[in-house]
């Protein structure tokens, strides 16, 4: 498995980063990808990835972070790309939930961030959530700019965003939320997402999956979410285990550079 979404470099696994690592590589996670949420913590994040052989990272900031850099730039997350370590753009996004961003520099934020996957061929990892008809106004309109590789990350959205990103091409992520119980909504959509299209993270430390909630979710509970994707689609879980790493390993086609 390729645990797609681990947020790592803050103080939930500050003591004990190497044992969680470890529980997760017995657990069937063979591969990593360590997630940016602000620009100013890529050097933290890029750090963790360098000491891992089986681990990369991404650069971006997440939408709630969009009014601490309206400085950032497409050519600054380009710079920050060089390396082989970083294999994609963001997580970045719209958020209308919260509002710890105004809508206009979540928006400019976004739009750089697409400037940058374009340009590098890297998958954009978006965030969206009360913003579906807008993220896919967006997508729409950047794709007449030129293709880019959308990953609707967590998705928890609705049928009609899901429709239009896949014509798009999109990739859609699953977490721990497929497996709660007052999830129906989102499984009824990603019941009609193609296997094809759908790979596995965590975002560890968060939403921890059935039957681990409650507590601190780390990567090797990505089993469970493996699960719950399979008993949804009425597969074997090897075979979405290997039909989503595939899909992943298609995806951050960059990680085969190491």
């Amino acid at each position: 498995m390729f645990d797609t979404h681990v947020n790592l470099h803050g103080e939930a696994f500050a003591e004990d980063l190497q044992d969680v690592l470890a529980r997760a590589r017995e657990s069937g996670v063979r591969r990593f990808l360590a997630i940016c949420d602000r620009f100013d913590n890529f050097p933290a994040v890029k750090a963790i990835a360098d000491a891992e052989l089986d681990m990369w990272c991404s650069v971006g900031t997440h939408p709630h972070h969009a009014n601490d850099f309206t400085h950032i730039t497409a050519e600054q997350m380009i710079a920050a790309a060089e390396s082989n370590k970083v294999v994609a753009i963001g997580e970045t996004g719209l958020d209308f939930h919260y509002g710890y961003s105004p809508q206009d520099q979540q928006v400019s934020s976004l739009l750089q961030h697409i400037s940058a996957a374009r340009a590098l061929d890297l998958p954009l990892i978006l965030h969206t959530r009360e913003a579906d008809d807008l993220m896919a106004d967006i997508l729409e309109e950047e794709f007449t700019k030129g293709a880019f590789r959308p990953l609707l990350h967590c998705y928890t959205g609705g049928a009609g965003l899901a429709k239009r990103a896949l014509s798009l091409g999109a990739y859609f992520s699953v977490s721990g939320i497929l497996s709660f119980k007052s999830a129906k909504e989102v499984r009824a959509v990603i019941s009609d997402v193609p296997i094809e299209k759908i790979i596995l993270e965590t975002d560890c430390p968060y939403l921890a999956p059935v039957p681990m909630r409650g507590r601190r979710n780390e990567p090797s509970f990505l089993q469970y979410v493996a699960e719950a994707l399979a008993a949804l689609k009425n597969m074997p879980v090897d075979e979405v285990k290997e039909i989503t790493e595939a899909n992943a390993l298609a995806l951050f086609s960059k990680t085969g550079v190491l």
